[in-house]
Formats: C-alpha cells, structure tokens, sequence
C-alpha cells in the first residue's frame, strides 16, 4: 500500500507538470496571437509595441505573423490588391523580418552578429551573412541584394532550407547611392546607381568556410548552401587544426572543381583567351611566382592561386554568353519566384509579349553573372580564404569591397565623381 500510494502521488506530480508544459506553451501561442493582432489592428503606439515584441521572439514571432495572417498573404499573392490592411500586414513582417518584402520569403534576419552566433550555437546551425549597400529592409538597397530577395530568397525551396538549416544575418557596408530622373512632366523614374553584395557562410565560431560574391542562380546558390552545411556539419567536434584544415580542404575541392568546368567551357565554347598588350588592372591578376612556392606540409598544398582575371578584359560580350550556356545553362525561376516578379511589375503595364522578353532577358542576366562570378571573384576569393593567416571577416570584407567590388571605403563618391571631369554646373553638380 506504502508503495502504491508513492506511485500515485508520484503520476500526480507528473501530470501536474505535463499539465503546466501544456498551458505554459497554450498561453504562449496566445501571447504571440495576440501580438500578431495587435501589431496590425491596434493603434499605432500599440502596434509598434506590438512589432517590437514580436522581433525579440526571432522566428517565432515572424511565424506568429504568417500563422495569424495565413488567408491575407495567399490573397495578396494571387491578386497582388494591395489594400490599407494589406500594407500594415506586410509592414509588420517586414520589420519583424528586417527584410523588405519577407511576405515571399518568410526569412528572420539577425542584424546583430553577436546575437546571430549566440542563437547558431543554440540551433546548431552555420550562419548566412549578407552584406550589402543599403538595407535589406528597404526598398532601395543595392541591385544584387533587390535580386536576392526576388529571386534566392522568394524561391520555394531555398526559403524552406534557410529556415531549416540557417541562421540568417545582414549588414549594411555603406548606404546605396540613389539616381532620380525628373522628365518634368511629373514622371520620375527613380534607382540605385551602383553597389554589389556578397554572402558569406560562416560557422557558430564565426569562422569563414564560405564566400559567394553577387547574385548566383537557384540552382548554383542552392549547391554552395548545401555544400557549406555539409562542411560546418564536419568540422562541429574538430579541432582548430583540423577545423582549420578541413576548410582549406573543402576550397581547394571547390576551386579545383570550378577551374575543371570553366577550362571545359572555354574549350567548348572556343574562346580565346589573350592578355592585353598593356597589362590589366583586373582583381590583382599579376601572376605569382609559383615556382617559388615551398611546399612543406599540407597547409601549403590546399593553398589556391588564380589568375584567370587577366584574360577579362580581352573576351567580349558575347564570349561571355557562349561561357554561360555552357556554365550555367538552367538558370531557371520557380513558380513563387516568378509570380513575385508579376506582382512587383503588373503596375508598369507590361503586355504578356514585354514581360515574356523582359523574364528571358532576366534569366540570361542570371546565368551570365552566375559565370563571371565563379570564373573571375570566387576563385580569388578562394585563394585568398585559402592563404595563411587571414584577417577576420570585416577586414576581408573590406578587401573584398575594395579589390573585388572596386569601391573602396577612402572612396566616399563610389567612383561616381570625378574630380578631372568638368559638368559646366555650379559646384560641378555636387549638393551637400
């Protein structure tokens, strides 16, 4: 009887608790619905409140919003009606996202990196880091990172394995300078002028096991995130050596299986490659002298060089598409992709005929920057991953705005003035 009366207070005690696990997490779902009203039908003190709350939740705030607004975003991705309800649903989850239209993606963005490493080591997850010119949650930011969240991050399946296997991360290097064109007749056409982005994969460390500088196609963007799983999976319980080794190991396989393609593709494509006569200015392509290269263990083997930069400036235009139908020949768009680039064009008025040509003109563009980008950028990235002693992520990413991108930070114009160039306007056009 002693014992059965122990057995019995003992299931109570349990079922108290599961009972307690139950409502702690049924009060909390509510919590986060109620929010998620708030945060679109409350007044604006409260629905800034709201938002705030929901964005210190991470992704589960984000979810909240997509859970209690599930019938208004499928509405407004089959009409595109953009109603007042409509546009405080999307505001919420862009700011909640910190990604302009995150409707299409549902991605959480850190833009703290310290928090993005704490909440990797708690998901064991890599990080995913972007940075760019301008803010992702803005409409204006850089050409590349406009393309990444119309093209990468609304598509089905790299939104899917983002939120499954990532954290998300981005920072603005410097604002995106902006064009506005006034015809005077009260149409403007309005742009960013210049600004590239680039992605890096990093582990919870914060150690770099990846670069991939402007925009790649699904497909090719899709390789590199699995491929770098994969290799922040591998190297979780190593240590620094082997970590270390691991990641000069999985560049060294990555460039040598690009240069196999790219020497392929020249070949098939029957593309000379001459260097000008004058020299070239292009990505540091000066050869090295390998020759003098000692070789004493197996840090020194997996170290990369390239110097394919300095055939750039003699292949032509459309050299470059004969490389990409070879490279990069299935660009493709999925559907969700596709129908985000209708919605976001329907306003220009664009016949079936225009938008066909304008989608086929996009797909080349895809394949064409997926070509260069590995051929002339990932490769030097590579070699530069792969050399002893490299600097931590911001000093390379500065060396990658400078030497890659070519805007510099000491260049506070971006390369868009020039004080040789006489304009005949008064202060040479400048407005400070």
């Amino acid at each position: 009887m002693h014992n059965r009366g122990k057995i019995m207070r003992i299931a109570r005690t349990l079922a108290f608790f599961v009972t307690a696990f139950v409502l702690s997490g049924s009060i909390h779902a509510a919590n986060i619905a109620s929010l998620s009203d708030q945060a679109v039908n409350g007044n604006t003190a409260t629905a800034a409140e709201a938002i705030r709350q929901l964005r210190l939740l991470g992704p589960e705030g984000l979810n909240g919003l997509f859970a209690a607004y599930a019938f208004d975003i499928k509405d407004f991705k089959a009409t595109g009606a953009e109603t007042e309800k409509w546009r405080k649903i999307a505001a919420a989850i862009d700011t909640v996202a910190m990604q302009k239209d995150a409707y299409a993606s549902q991605l959480f963005w850190y833009t703290d990196l310290e928090a993005a490493k704490a909440a990797s080591k708690k998901a064991d997850k890599p990080i995913l880091t972007l940075r760019l010119l301008g803010n992702l949650n803005e409409e204006f930011s850089c050409a590349n990172s406009r393309l990444f969240r119309s093209l990468l991050y609304s598509n089905a399946e790299i939104s899917k394995y983002l939120r499954d296997n990532y954290i998300l991360h981005w920072k603005s290097v410097r604002p995106a300078p902006r064009i506005t064109i006034d015809f005077g007749d009260g149409r403007k056409i309005e742009r960013t002028v210049t600004g590239n982005s680039i992605h890096y994969i990093l582990d919870d460390q914060g150690s770099l096991i990846e670069a991939l500088p402007g925009l790649y196609s699904p497909k090719a963007f899709m390789i590199y995130l699995k491929q770098a799983k994969l290799v922040n999976d591998a190297i979780d319980i190593r240590t620094d050596r082997e970590k270390e080794t691991a990641l000069l190991r999985y560049r060294k396989l990555s460039f040598d299986r690009i240069k196999a393609k790219r020497d392929e593709a020249v070949s098939l494509a029957n593309v000379a490659l001459t260097e000008p006569k004058t020299g070239t200015i292009a990505i540091l392509a000066a050869p090295r002298a390998m020759s003098k290269m000692m070789v004493t263990d197996e840090t020194s083997i997996l170290r990369v060089y390239d110097e394919f930069a300095r055939f750039e400036p003699q292949i032509d235009f459309s050299d470059w598409h004969k490389l990409a139908s070879l490279y990069s020949p299935t660009p493709a768009l999925d559907a969700d992709s596709t129908a985000f680039i209708r919605r976001q064009t329907a306003k220009t008025g664009l016949s079936e005929a225009e938008f066909a040509a304008m989608f086929a003109k996009l797909q080349k563009y895809v394949a064409l920057d997926t070509t260069r980008n590995d051929f002339l950028y990932h490769m030097k990235l590579y070699e530069w991953m792969n050399e002893r002693g490299e600097a931590d992520l911001e000093s390379f990413n500065s060396r990658v705005y400078d030497q890659i991108f070519q805007t510099p930070d000491s260049d506070k114009w971006l390369g868009l003035y020039s004080t040789d160039v006489y304009t005949a306007l008064d202060g040479n056009g400048i407005v400070k």
